[in-house]
């Protein structure tokens, strides 16, 4: 690990590469100007949120950044944002079992209902370095939102696949969701299975307040500005609480 005055030393040395100036690197990570200064001489210590933004702005790993032993990758090309395709089919029936396993928990509407989707997607990413449903997720003060989660529940509910039910849950207004059909199995394996079974017993006994605390201290969720997507790459620098590599490969 290096000292505080080398991390400065080499983040100026990104930033001058990548031709930003203290003004534009402060904006990128939501710091004032002199912070940037602070932190380039030594004086100020770089938090774990903003070695995260850091990394992803230079295109270099966190432990690169944080590595004695980084060469020459000061000039490294920025990473492409990770855009996957949004595989609408598998997303319904990702939807149709979580909603079969838990929907009818008295605590599971809308709000509980994308957080699990949203951990679903991401958990499995981190795992296998792939997409389940590729959907996309947007960051938004109640946490991440599915984007295209209103077009696929407006067709289900037209196809008699799922029945939407306005409800309150402790005194407050609820959208809930019944399934009517059976989610088809055969588009889901075994791996993707294992990592839906996980966060379902995990999280759906969570209510909306506490499941929306818990999505807040993901990193992918706390390095993404507001109403932007989510990059789904940000999932390797989670914490170790929210780490799932723990996970026994099959």
């Amino acid at each position: 690990m290096i000292t505080k005055k080398e991390l400065g030393k080499r983040i100026k040395k990104f930033r001058e590469d990548f031709d930003l100036s203290q003004e534009e690197l402060a904006a990128r990570l939501s710091l004032p100007r002199p912070s940037i200064s602070q932190i380039e001489s030594g004086r100020r210590e770089v938090s774990s949120i903003e070695v995260a933004k850091l990394s992803k702005i230079f295109g270099v790993s966190m432990d690169d950044l944080l590595s004695r032993d980084l060469e020459k990758k000061c000039r490294a090309p920025k990473k492409k944002f990770n855009k996957p395709k949004f595989n609408k089919g598998k997303f319904k029936q990702v939807l149709l079992y979580i909603l079969e396993k838990c929907g009818a928990k008295p605590n599971v509407g809308e709000t509980v209902l994308f957080k699990l989707l949203y951990f679903v997607d991401f958990d499995y990413y981190e795992l296998y370095e792939d997409f389940l449903t590729g959907e996309a997720y947007r960051k938004i003060s109640y946490g991440p939102a599915p984007c295209n989660f209103n077009i696929v529940i407006s067709e289900m509910i037209e196809k008699g696949q799922v029945k939407k039910i306005p409800t309150e849950y402790f005194g407050m207004p609820q959208k809930k969701y019944i399934p009517l059909v059976k989610p088809d199995l055969k588009m889901l394996d075994g791996r993707e299975m294992k990592v839906i079974e996980e966060v379902i017993e995990r999280l759906s006994s969570m209510n909306a307040t506490a499941i929306e605390n818990h999505s807040h201290q993901d990193i992918p969720w706390e390095v993404t500005k507001d109403r932007k997507i989510i990059d789904y790459d940000t999932v390797f620098y989670r914490r170790p609480a929210y780490s799932v590599r723990t996970y026994p490969e099959e």
